[in-house]
Formats: structure tokens, C-alpha cells, sequence
């Protein structure tokens, strides 16, 4: 019995390379989750971990923490919105508000200067709080050796092993690239060449009539440059509401944007500095060349994935690069799971925020929350579009009777005291039950107001639950009550 308690002899060779071994093992860094890519998902599922007191570290390549979104995607672009809106407004409304400022001229170095002034401000203000919450920041690009090591190459230069017991791929999505057409980031730019133009184009040809490319040709049109957009569609906003596209469509419009829907895109050719566009139209063929100065390849974002390594650990992608996700988040590697633009569902980076949360928690404790049915869309132009859940053709087409209450923005008094009083509010209820089934908005605000549609919807709310709740006066979100009162009943003041 005693002599079992004693540790066998062991030759000095065997013994060198045990040891050899738990060097080499401890050598790996150790980690509860491992989340791959530093945008909304990611950063968001890295910093939810560690307060869920997981021991946690975030891969992400990029010298700045926030992804696309907040280095090259969302987050400037609502500056360059918003500081064109404001250019267009001192040349063109000022005047009529008794406002006379003289002649207004663009300072195109400043505007993409404090435009990267809010890029830096928020991408450091997530490197404070990933040290507030303890989370490492490894800089670098990690590869999947295994279902529990990740191998990352170092910005800094050199390698480094890291072990986990659970991974998060967060690595986000990247332009599509279009047959035809080579991107320089001068003449043939994608969204981001879009937001670092040196000077403003005399004409811009927008490929793709999607959230991406109306955004930024606005922010262009508004500058001054002569826009027009192709749209392979019948209509532009690819997932909006019949009813408020044709609105949208016509607002942009006036505003001095064209538009050719119904047309296919064939190729291009660069010549005597332009770049000529080859088109056709959809259905009758009818071939036509554009030329412009810059033109905008918008026609939608795929997975990245590149060097991910996800053949190693046998993960699999569908037939458009995007990871195979089943329930939990997870991949075909049960502790790997997938969040955000690199998986099935809509390229936001508010879902991509609630599916990082939402796996850190089946991590943690097994259950998470996604509402699918209640995620928004909203398009930052003026007039602003947002919407969230279903519109009048899905349910048509699901054969669910429903009931449609609107209220144009031109009947309520705080859109017309600031003369912003295009749009509408629509609301859909299903006819039985008064429950609230979709919102959709054009006019001011909309993208703030979507957010009271969300939290009704959430909570199975009907319209007139939100009929009856109170609402300041004289505010927005009046409309968005009345367009409610129309649902269920009638409305006040149209």
C-alpha cells in the first residue's frame, strides 16, 4: 500500500520531455471565451463575458477597436449625414428661416476631419471600457488551430498561442465585389473610398439602391455632386414598404438625386479620366453608357472569413460564405459558436450586438434572447426611413388579415413648426387582435422613433395600448401615436 503512494522512477529522457512538454502547453494563454473580431458583435459578446466574470480576450487585427461599423461603416457615415444635412440646410433653408449667413462654402478637409474626430473619440472610448471590464485585447489575426486553440498572428510581428474553452467568431462581413468593375478607392470606390473622397465628384454613379448607397449619395449630392443610382429592382430601400419606397423615392428626387430601376449593370471602362458605366434595362434590354467621375459599388456586404482557418475544426459555410449556425449560436464545433454579419440573418450591427449578448448568456447559464421578428432597419438620409417588422406584401403574401392605420408627419404640429413635415407614420395590426405586426416611418426622426414600435412589438403590445399612452406635446412621436389611433379607430387631428 505504501509503495503505491511513492512516484515511480523515471528515465532523465522521459522526464526532459515531459517537461518539454508542459512548457510547451503552458506556453498558450488560458481563457474561459475568446472572441474573434473587435466590431459591434464582437466587442460587445467580449465585454458582456467578463462581467459575466468569464476570463475573456478579444482577437481583432484592426489597429482600433469597433469593426467596420465604427471605423469604416456606420458611425462615420452619420457624421458625413449629418454635416452635409446641416452644409445643404445654410445654402438652401436658412435664408427662409430668417437665418442669413452669407455665402456658405465647403471646407471638405474639416468635415472628414471631424468625422474622424467621432471615429477616434468612440473607437478608443471601447478600448477604455474593454480595461474597465478586464477584457485583453490580443492585436492580431487569429487562425482556428482546434476547437480549443487559436493561433494569432501579431500585428507587432511574431505568433502567439491561445487556448479556450469557448469561442465566439465575430469576424464580420466585407464589400461584395462586382463583375466588371476593379476597386481603387479613387474612381471605383466601395463605401469605404466613399467616406475619404479628396474632392467632390462632378457626377457619382451609385451601383445599388440599398441602405448603403443612398446614405452615402446623399451625403455626395448634398456636396454638390451630380448623383444617380442603379437599381437592379423595380424599386429602391430592398426590404422596404411598397408605400413608403415610392415616397422615399420621390423625396430623393426632388432633392436632385436620379434614379434608373429596372437596370442591369454590365461592366465598365476607364477612359480620359471617367469611368464609363455599361447598362441595360432589366426587361427590355435597351443598352446605355453612364459617365461619371466616381462610382459606388453598394450592392452588399458578404462574410469574412479569410485565414479564419475554419477548415481545421470542420466548420462548415453555405452557398454564400456564410457560417452554418444551428440553435445556441452554435457552430458544427459545439463550443465555437457565431454572431453577427458572418452568419445567416441581416448584416446590422444592433443584431450583431444582441446576438453577442445573447451567446455570451447560453454560455454562461443556457438561455439567451433574440426577438427576430423585432429587429429595425432605418435608413440615416433625409427624410429619415425606419422600420421593423412585417410590411403589407409579406403578410399578403402569409395570408394574415391585417388592418393599416397612418398619419402624415404634415398634420403634426412639431413637424410643421420646424417646416420638416414630409412623411408619414404606418402601423399594421393584425384585424383580430389589434396586435401591433409591423411600424413603418418616413420623415424626421424616424430612426429614434422606430425604437417605441420595437418595445410595443416586444411586448406583444396592440395599438391601442399605445393609442392610449400618453405622448408629449409637441413632439414627433405624436404621429407615431396617431398613425395607432388610425389602426383601432380613427385619429385626432387628420
Amino acid at each position: 500500500m505504501l509503495r503505491s503512494l511513492v512516484a515511480p522512477r523515471i528515465s532523465t529522457a522521459r522526464s526532459s520531455a515531459a517537461l518539454h512538454f508542459v512548457r510547451a502547453y503552458s506556453s498558450a494563454k488560458e481563457y474561459d471565451t475568446v472572441v474573434i473580431g473587435g466590431g459591434p458583435g464582437g466587442y460587445v459578446a467580449a465585454i458582456k463575458a467578463a462581467q459575466l466574470g468569464q476570463k475573456t480576450a478579444c482577437i481583432e487585427k484592426r489597429d482600433t477597436l469597433g469593426g467596420t461599423c465604427l471605423n469604416v461603416g456606420c458611425i462615420p457615415s452619420k457624421a458625413m449625414l449629418n454635416n452635409s444635412h446641416l452644409y445643404h440646410e445654410a445654402k438652401h433653408s436658412f435664408a427662409k428661416r430668417g437665418i442669413d449667413v452669407g455665402d456658405v462654402k465647403l471646407n471638405l478637409q474639416q468635415l472628414l476631419a471631424d468625422k474622424d474626430k467621432a471615429v477616434t473619440g468612440l473607437t478608443r472610448g471601447i478600448e477604455m471600457l474593454f480595461k474597465k471590464n478586464k477584457v485583453d485585447w490580443i492585436k492580431g489575426a487569429g487562425t482556428l488551430k482546434s476547437a480549443t486553440e487559436i493561433s494569432v498572428a501579431l500585428n507587432a510581428g511574431g505568433s502567439e498561442s491561445v487556448s479556450a474553452k469557448n469561442i465566439i467568431i465575430a469576424t464580420g462581413s466585407e464589400p461584395s465585389p462586382f463583375p466588371g468593375f476593379e476597386i481603387d478607392e479613387k474612381q471605383i470606390i466601395t463605401s469605404t473610398g466613399a467616406l475619404a473622397l479628396e474632392k467632390v465628384p462632378e457626377k457619382m454613379i451609385v451601383i445599388g439602391g440599398g441602405v448603403i448607397g443612398l446614405e452615402l449619395g446623399s451625403v455626395w449630392s448634398r456636396l454638390g455632386s451630380d448623383v444617380t443610382v442603379v437599381e437592379y429592382l423595380p424599386a429602391i430601400g430592398a426590404g422596404m414598404d411598397a408605400e413608403l419606397a415610392k415616397t422615399f423615392q420621390r423625396s430623393l428626387s426632388k432633392q436632385g438625386i436620379k434614379f434608373k430601376t429596372n437596370t442591369k449593370v454590365v461592366g465598365s471602362e476607364k477612359k480620359d479620366g471617367k469611368v464609363l458605366v455599361s447598362v441595360e434595362g432589366a426587361k427590355n434590354g435597351k443598352q446605355e453608357k453612364l459617365e461619371a467621375d466616381v462610382v459606388l459599388l453598394s450592392v452588399g456586404r458578404r462574410p469574412y472569413t479569410e485565414g479564419l482557418g475554419l477548415e481545421n475544426v470542420g466548420i462548415k459555410v453555405d452557398s454564400k460564405g456564410r457560417i452554418e449556425m444551428a440553435s445556441e449560436f452554435r457552430t458544427s464545433a459545439p463550443n465555437i459558436r457565431v454572431i453577427g454579419d458572418a452568419t445567416v440573418g441581416p448584416m446590422l450591427a444592433h443584431k450583431a450586438e444582441e446576438e453577442g449578448i445573447a451567446a455570451v448568456e447560453y454560455i454562461t447559464n443556457g438561455h439567451g434572447h433574440v426577438n427576430y421578428d423585432v429587429i429595425p432597419s432605418v435608413i440615416y438620409t433625409h427624410p429619415e426611413v425606419a422600420w421593423v417588422g412585417k410590411n403589407e406584401q409579406q403578410l399578403k403574401e402569409e395570408g394574415v388579415k391585417y388592418k393599416v392605420g397612418s398619419f402624415p408627419f404634415a398634420a403634426n404640429s412639431r413637424a410643421k413648426t420646424i417646416d420638416d413635415a414630409e412623411g408619414l407614420v404606418k402601423i399594421i395590426t393584425d384585424a383580430e387582435t389589434d396586435r401591433i405586426l409591423g411600424a413603418h416611418i418616413i420623415g424626421p426622426n424616424a430612426g429614434e422613433m422606430i425604437a417605441e414600435a420595437c418595445l410595443a412589438m416586444e411586448y406583444g403590445g396592440s395599438a391601442e395600448d399605445v393609442a392610449r399612452t400618453c405622448h408629449a406635446h409637441p413632439t414627433m412621436s405624436e404621429a407615431f401615436k396617431e398613425a395607432c389611433m388610425s389602426a383601432y379607430s380613427k385619429p385626432i387631428h387628420f
